[in-house]
């Protein structure tokens, strides 16, 4: 299953890379795209999800790396929460290595 990594920068400036292990999160965000904090957490939300029941659909599991990787996004926008012009920067999308 290709895999999928997505570079962010926070209202705050702070870069991240993010780990999908589909490539849905295409579906769901657009490099050089700015979203708004809860909205970019919601799209992460479905994104992650549906790239986590893909790999239960294939291996019979569910991706512990996908929840993990949307719980630090959930827990890194907390802060940001009261600010409503806080926006999400998706910076760019890299393939992982197979």
């Amino acid at each position: 299953m290709p895999e999928m990594y997505f570079q962010i920068r926070w209202p705050d400036g702070q870069e991240e890379s993010c780990y999908s292990p589909s490539l849905v999160v295409g579906d769901f965000l657009t490099p050089g795209q700015s979203y708004p904090v809860a909205d970019f957490v919601h799209r992460c939300d479905k994104a992650l999800s549906q790239a986590s029941e893909r790999v239960r659909q294939k291996y019979g599991y569910f991706c512990s790396s996908a929840m993990d990787q949307l719980g630090r996004i959930r827990e890194r926008a907390e802060p940001f929460a009261a600010e409503p012009d806080g926006l999400v920067t998706v910076q760019s999308f890299k393939p992982g290595a197979r």
